[in-house]
């Protein structure tokens, strides 16, 4: 069952190193925006994006296995339909590295079979809430 709960959700924001799939050159778009803030908060953004070289000041990775640095939070700005395919990845990447703990789906992403297959391989997973929303709500 996906986190709702204050207490797993301040336990995701613990976090230090966050992979923002989908994350955006663009200001004024909340997938530049959100990460924007969480970085001006002190956590680590790592732009996972196709398009782009750099994101925030930060190198940009075409897709989540290229990313070389240990992950606590896959943050995701994408179409609910290709939920399946990101949370397969970040499957795989746990599995592998042991890392990406929580997958973290923006407000308007949800997708529960994909999220209830995560969570049995350990991930815990946040659907259709916003980081940045939760954050100042319990973190400030």
């Amino acid at each position: 069952m996906p986190i709702t709960d204050d207490a797993g959700l301040e336990r995701a924001l613990s976090a230090d190193t966050v992979a923002v799939i989908g994350c955006s050159t663009t200001a004024g778009k909340a997938a530049h925006d959100v990460p924007a803030y969480l970085q001006r908060h002190g956590y680590r953004v790592i732009p996972v994006n196709p398009f782009a070289d750099e994101v925030l000041g930060e190198p940009a990775y075409d897709e989540l296995a290229e990313v070389d640095e240990d992950l606590d939070v896959v943050n995701v700005f994408r179409p609910s339909e290709e939920v399946p395919e990101i949370l397969e990845a970040v499957r795989e990447r746990h599995a592998e590295r042991g890392d990406a703990g929580t997958a973290w789906l923006q407000l308007g992403i949800n997708h529960d079979e994909a999220a209830a297959e995560a969570e049995a391989d350990g991930i815990d997973v946040i659907q259709d809430r916003c980081m940045k929303v939760e954050h100042g709500r319990l973190i400030g």
